[in-house]
This record gives structure tokens, sequence and C-alpha cells, in this order.
């Protein structure tokens, strides 16, 4: 059975755990992390010397990062689903994933949503969060170009592009930052949003995360 270390209000756990919901994969995940810990005993070093979440192990094969480990269930589990089956297609799913690092993440979760959630009021950055919120708008205008006639990034199937991309959505779309209008990506979004999956793993009300004075 897959094995799966990391607390649910991760967003790179949110991210594997709804990669995992889609395949329907018989799974045990355990509080790691956070207000968990436990990243730092030798015993999870062993599987995981980066000492972060999440971490898998898959029969036996463990595998950290959370990008990678999607690729990795897709493949194994989800060929011509979540792995699309051509070659091709597949390149362009794994460019989205790595956009969704390099292009979205350090806007919206690592300044947004730190400044947000993560840091009290008085010593918020207001200018950052500002500047983040405009160029994550201005990212996804990219996005919303793509999604013109198609259902998800790709096309008609949600794929990995789709996972690594939309996990940050929840969390943009309910911070309290200005957002461009870009229709594509709003019904995206809220298709995303009436997977069983998705609602599961990622709709997580992350107010409780919120710092004293946030």
């Amino acid at each position: 059975m897959l094995k799966v270390w990391g607390r649910k209000t991760s967003v790179n756990v949110q991210k594997v755990m709804w990669a995992v919901g889609e395949l329907g994969l018989a799974h045990q995940r355990f509080d790691y992390g956070g207000e968990f810990g436990k990243t730092d005993t030798p015993e999870y070093i062993q599987l995981n010397p980066n000492r972060l979440v999440p971490t898998i192990d898959d029969n036996g094969f463990v595998l950290w990062e959370s990008s990678a480990i999607v690729r990795h269930l897709a493949q194994r589990y989800g060929r011509g689903t979540l792995s699309p089956a051509d070659e091709q297609t597949f390149a362009k799913a794994d460019a989205w994933m790595d956009w969704a690092l390099s292009t979205l993440y350090g806007d919206i979760i690592s300044t947004c949503f730190i400044q947000l959630v993560r840091t009290p009021a008085s010593d918020r950055n207001t200018d950052a969060v500002e500047a983040a919120a405009k160029r994550a708008g201005e990212k996804l205008a990219i996005l919303n170009r793509q999604l013109t006639g198609r259902n998800f990034i790709l096309g008609d199937q949600i794929t990995m592009a789709d996972i690594a991309v939309g996990v940050l959505m929840y969390r943009y779309f309910n911070l309290a930052i200005p957002r461009p209008p870009l229709a594509n990506v709003e019904v995206w979004y809220k298709q995303l949003t009436q997977r069983p999956a998705y609602e599961a793993h990622v709709m997580i009300d992350f107010k409780p995360m919120m710092v004293a004075g946030a």
C-alpha cells in the first residue's frame, strides 16, 4: 500500500494527495511536518534527508519532491490519463508542471500566502503582496489563453499539468488579493472544485493556519 508522509494542510502534500485521489490509490497518510513535527527524527531523515514533506513509499520505492512524486504516480498508475500516453503531450504536461513551480509558486505561496496567513499584519509587506498578486495575474493570463476551447490545460482530459497548476488555485482564489478577470481560468477552476478528489484534498480551509495578528 502507498504510504504518504505529510500534513494535509501543506500545499505540496495536497498536490500529491489530489493525484492519489484522482488515481483511486489505496493509501495511508501520516501527519508529519508543520505543527506535527517529526521530520527531524532519524527514521524520517533516512527517508528524506531534506526533512521536508511530502515523502512517499510506493511498495518499497521511496521518493520525495512533490512534483516528482506526482510524475511517478501518474506514469505508474495513470498512463493515458494523468500521464499522457503520447510522448510530446507528456512533455507539454511536464513543462506546465515546471511552469507552476517556476512562475506561480513564488508569488502565490511564498509571498501572498506567507504574508497574508503566516505573517502578523504589523510585519506584513503589503507592497510585496500587491506586486506578487499583479505578477501572478499576468502569468495566469498565459494559462487563460491556453485554456481557450479546452476543459483542461491540454484538452478534454485532466492530466498532471492540471494537478501541478490547479493545486495553487484554491489559495489564489481565496486569498484577499486583487485578481484580474480571466474567464477561462475561472471556469477551469470551478470545474476543479467539482471534482471529489480536489474537494477532499485541496479545498482545505487555511484560516486555522493564520498566525496571531494576521
